[in-house]
């Protein structure tokens, strides 16, 4: 559906859902923090929906963009991680889990909220409001689901491996935790090697489904 864009009619779709999936999935991260006790995101002013505060260079603006330029067909990003401080949780490891799922489970609300306006923008008769409904709508739904799948795998600093390391006894977990400095590269390396889009394929297939028809597509 995208393929029939130019090259600014696809940045002009995709730069606000890229842009609040991202942002919105760490401030999701920083609030559920918050509610298990530790407010350090909250001092330090990120659990704000100004994009401004949590923009990386290089997550958030470059690599989006390379890939939409390049016309890969799979676009993700991130942005600057909210502090988060597990000293000040009173049971850790569950905190550092709950906070861990809120990211994803922020991305699958704004996902459903897309699939939302896509909708209205179907039912919309005048063109020239219903398509950019209906193209923002697919974008922030594919958007979104990509950000919660990625970050649920079981990869340090993903969030899937918070969730993990949460489930592990102390000992695996630390001996777990010690490949979050090879994260990056790891990430990249299944990029490169398509491995990634093989384990996202199916499960991003059938989301797009569900989520499509809950849109009316």
């Amino acid at each position: 559906m995208m393929d029939e864009l130019t090259l600014i009619q696809r940045i002009v779709v995709w730069i606000l859902p890229v842009i609040f999936a991202i942002t919105v999935h760490e401030v999701a991260h920083g609030w559920m923090a918050k509610k298990f006790g530790d407010n350090t995101a909250d001092q330090q002013g990120r659990l704000t929906l100004n994009p401004l505060k949590h923009i990386d260079p290089v997550g958030t603006i470059i690599v989006p963009g390379l890939l939409l330029i390049t016309f890969t067909g799979f676009i993700f990003g991130w942005a600057k991680p909210v502090p988060v401080d597990a000293r000040n949780f009173k049971n850790p490891k569950k905190a550092m889990m709950m906070v861990a799922l809120a990211g994803p489970l922020a991305n699958l609300l704004m996902a459903i909220g897309w699939a939302v306006i896509a909708r209205i923008g179907i039912t919309i008769e005048v063109e020239s409001i219903s398509m950019p409904l209906i193209y923002s709508g697919v974008a922030g739904i594919t958007i979104n689901l990509v950000l919660a799948l990625i970050n649920l795998l079981p990869i340090p600093p993903l969030d899937g491996s918070r969730v993990l390391s949460g489930l592990l006894p102390d000992y695996w977990a630390w001996q777990y935790n010690k490949l979050e400095r090879w994260g990056f590269l790891i990430l990249l390396l299944l990029l490169a090697t398509n491995v990634l889009g093989l384990i996202l394929a199916y499960p991003m297939y059938y989301a797009q489904q569900l989520f499509f028809s809950l849109a009316g597509m």
